[in-house]
This record gives structure tokens, sequence and C-alpha cells, in this order.
């Protein structure tokens, strides 16, 4: 998954002179999350939905009129905005993009391209992965199983007796925990498994017989949790 198949294309560029209101006019007209800051052709900053909610709560408690006029007519992005924002390449991975995002704690990148501003990813559009994940908009339902140690040829065992039991599967993720990933060794994880199933109830008593331990499990005919 490369960034430039998820990412907001063609974004809304303002320059560091343009007022915070009308950054935050554009933000909320648009229902965006962050608008890169762009002057001379140069990324110089980033500023966000979150910057201007801020700066106007601040306002609103003063209840001062020379604040909010300050506010309106004379506070500029480039007083408030994030300098040198961390940014991503467009051929960067969705992988990269959730890791660098975790590791600053931060929910809004600058796609860059040829020295270019080409894009942005923002929780958005990470919702929206996983939302493609997960089949959100399919009502498929599923399990969480584990933790347990993933060997060669659990995965596929555990589709086939997802499928034994009547259910058409239509993805399985394991998940392993941060500390626990890429370290080369044996770890438990937990496996979400998504499929399509008239009877939610015969596919879990398939798998708990086969000894592995359902977690939770969904049922989208009748969007009960158990």
């Amino acid at each position: 998954m490369i960034v430039r198949n998820w990412m907001q294309h063609n974004p809304t560029l303002i320059d560091g002179d343009t007022l915070l209101s009308e950054a935050k006019r554009i933000l909320t007209e648009h229902n965006l999350q962050a608008l890169p800051v762009v002057d001379g052709g140069r990324l110089r900053g980033m500023v966000t939905r979150q910057h201007c909610l801020r700066a106007a709560h601040f306002v609103s408690r003063t209840q001062s009129a020379d604040e909010y006029a300050f506010f309106a007519n004379r506070l500029k992005v480039k007083d408030i905005m994030v300098r040198n924002p961390a940014t991503l390449a467009a051929t960067d991975t969705m992988e990269e993009c959730l890791r660098r995002g975790q590791d600053l704690g931060i929910g809004q990148f600058p796609v860059m391209d040829g020295g270019q501003v080409v894009g942005v990813i923002s929780s958005k559009e990470i919702f929206s992965l996983a939302a493609h994940f997960l089949g959100a908009w399919e009502k498929r339902c599923g399990v969480t199983l584990g933790p347990l140690v993933i060997k060669p040829g659990t995965i596929g065992h555990i589709a086939d007796l997802v499928e034994g039991a009547g259910a058409e599967v239509q993805a399985i993720y394991p998940i392993a925990r941060g500390e626990d990933g890429g370290n080369g060794k044996l770890h438990e994880r937990k496996v979400i498994v998504r499929f399509h199933a008239a009877e939610l109830k015969k596919v879990v008593a398939v798998l708990e017989a086969a000894g592995f331990r359902v977690l939770e499990s969904v049922d989208t005919h009748c969007e009960e949790q158990h």
C-alpha cells in the first residue's frame, strides 16, 4: 500500500500570510484536518484544525473585543503554524506512515514528490484505510482469536476451519504487539478473521473445538457483539 494511492490529491495550499481566521474557514467548509503552508513554491509549515480551534477558544475565553479583532484581522498562519513539518514521500508505504505517525505523535503529513507538495495524509485517510481492512461497509462477520503463536500453516488452518464451517473468508489479519513485532522470535499474536457466514455460532464452535481461543465475535446479521 503506497501513500500516493491513499492520500488526498491536489490539496488546498495556503501561504504564511493567510489570516488564521481564513484558514479556519477553509478547514471547516471543506472538512479538512490540515493545510500545508507553501511560500515561494516551498513547504514552510503546516496548520491544523486543532491550531485554529485552540486560538479561537482562547479568544472566546478572554471575551475581549481587541483579542477578537486581532484573531479575525491580524493573526496569520505563519504566527502559529508548525514549521518544517515532518513529511512523507508519495512512494512511501502506508505502514511507514503509521509507524512515523505513532513515533512522532502526529496525525497529519504533507506528501512530497520532487520537492512539491502533492498530497496530504491525515487521520481521515488512516480511518479510511482501517475501514477498508475491516470491511466496515461490507458488514462482514468476524472473530478475534488468540493470543497464539503463528507457525507455518497456522493461517491456512484457520481459513480451512472457517470455510469448513460454511463461511466465506474475506480477510485474516495477524496483529503483533508493538514491543514484540519484528524481532525474529516466536511471539504471540491476535488474529482477526473477517468472513461472510449465515451462522456465526457454528464458526465459533468449530474454532473453539480446534483449540483456538475466541476473544470476541461480531455478527453483522443481528448486530451483536460477544
